[in-house]
């Protein structure tokens, strides 16, 4: 029995020796593929595409990415891309990372020729190769047929084209697409090639394809062409997070959330998720110029974002312009009550709370301080005390010295100014003493005065 435990027990420590060593092989290998660039890199750049990892060796948030980078550059080795995969460190090399504009941990830049593509979605994998293989490749991609326009529909979730010959608006599309391209696709085709169902009223125009139907740009109700691009490049309902929330803040659009618990299955979770569904979908005519629309799992972002406590599940409506924000004051029973919410807040009839005012950045300054100062402590307990009782401690210290110090002084002065006092008065009772007592030699009879004519015959 003994045996068979200890060869159970070799046994199981081959084989974590196994995966770890090929763990070590797989990283290893993945590392291969990225190439460490240093100042020869600016030189060297301009004859290939260069998906770059601007990092610093102390950063936490690039330690973290390293193991997805290197994942990235495998797979982008592994299907043939043109774009190779490096890394520079920006702490080394810091007058060339300035030259390319980073400015912090880590940045993450396609270099194509002159231009410099910055990438700011989630750090996966799989976005950050869609981001290379969107920008690394033509800024508009033509549909040369229904069949390729089919093609593209099904494989992304938001697209632009443009649809016509040669016009100023297509210069304007170029324009846009050129700073837009970090974000979404943008393509170009012939009337022929779109699909039967589009109904255009004019040409050239401009079209986004999401959510299973199309908007048409109409330059009139909506503006300038790359503000609208950068409204409509989202689909109308999304899953929020923070991030998200951050890169709606650009649309100028009003996002309504369904604050949720998805753990939690009871019907006024999942009635407050479908609402929002239904007005999205059934309303998108009515509200998508003016509205986003979402569920967020859990209120602990909102809270911080409110600067409040949230009961959920509730329906919060915010302006990420101006960090202003709509509570609920009805019920939401259906989707009826919740468009009328949605009117009301359009006319001005719902009041708006928070926004950026000198009163609301002053609240938010101390909402973050004390939020920080409760997670220290609730992360770690020790570190709390240490980080603010000693600095606390310390001071106490000091104004307890300063104090006992003034004190003392006084009773010094004070009793060196009695002393001095009793000194004095025994001094003068000594001399008044001397002044009493003849010296001696000298007689105690008073000396009598003589007349001045007597000392006048005494001088002759």
């Amino acid at each position: 029995m003994r045996f068979s435990m200890a060869s159970v027990a070799g046994q199981w420590s081959r084989a974590v020796g196994l995966c770890v060593t090929v763990l070590l092989f797989d990283v290893a290998f993945c590392r291969g593929f990225v190439q460490d660039l240093d100042e020869s890199f600016k030189d060297n750049r301009k004859d290939d595409i260069w998906l770059v990892d601007f990092y610093a060796p102390w950063c936490g948030h690039c330690k973290k990415l390293e193991p997805v980078w290197n994942e990235v550059g495998f797979e982008m080795k592994s299907i043939g891309s043109p774009v190779k995969v490096g890394k520079m460190d920006a702490t080394s090399y810091s007058s060339l990372a300035s030259e390319f504009g980073v400015r912090g941990y880590p940045t993450i830049k396609l270099l194509k020729g002159d231009l410099a593509y910055n990438y700011r979605g989630p750090r996966t994998k799989d976005d950050i190769i869609e981001f290379a293989h969107r920008v690394s490749g033509a800024l508009i991609r033509p549909l040369p047929s229904q069949q390729m326009f089919e093609h593209v529909k099904k494989r992304h979730r938001v697209f632009f084209v443009y649809i016509g010959g040669e016009s100023p608006l297509k210069e304007k599309y170029i324009d846009a697409a050129s700073e837009l391209i970090v974000y979404t696709y943008f393509f170009s085709a012939l009337e022929e090639v779109v699909p039967e169902y589009v109904t255009l009223k004019e040409m050239p125009a401009v079209l986004v394809f999401k959510d299973e139907t199309y908007f048409v740009y109409d330059e009139y109700e909506d503006g300038d062409l790359s503000a609208w691009i950068s409204r409509e490049r989202f689909q109308n309902y999304l899953t929020m997070d923070g991030f998200l929330l951050y890169e709606l803040g650009d649309t100028g659009k009003l996002v309504a959330i369904a604050v949720i618990d998805e753990k939690n299955t009871s019907i006024e979770h999942t009635r407050l998720k479908s609402v929002i569904q239904e007005v999205a979908k059934d309303y998108r005519d009515h509200f998508h110029r003016d509205f986003q629309f979402g569920h967020m799992d859990g209120n602990d972002y909102i809270n911080t974002l409110l600067m409040d406590e949230l009961t959920i599940p509730t329906v919060v409506v915010l302006n990420t312009s101006n960090q202003q924000y709509y509570l609920l004051d009805r019920q939401i029973n259906n989707a009826k009550d919740m468009v009328q919410f949605i009117n009301n807040i359009l006319d001005g009839t719902v009041e708006a709370q928070g926004g950026d005012s000198i009163w609301q950045r002053l609240k938010r300054i101390v909402f973050d301080a004390k939020s920080t100062v409760v997670s220290i402590f609730k992360s770690s307990p020790l570190m709390g005390c240490f980080l603010f009782g000693l600095p606390l401690g310390v001071i106490s210290i000091m104004c307890y010295g300063i104090y006992t110090a003034d004190t003392d002084g006084g009773y010094i002065e004070e009793r060196y100014e009695v002393v001095s006092k009793s000194e004095m008065e025994a001094q003068q009772q000594i001399e008044s003493k001397e002044q009493q007592e003849p010296r001696r030699g000298e007689s105690l009879v008073p000396t009598v005065q003589e007349p001045k004519d007597v000392l006048e015959k005494k001088t002759d």
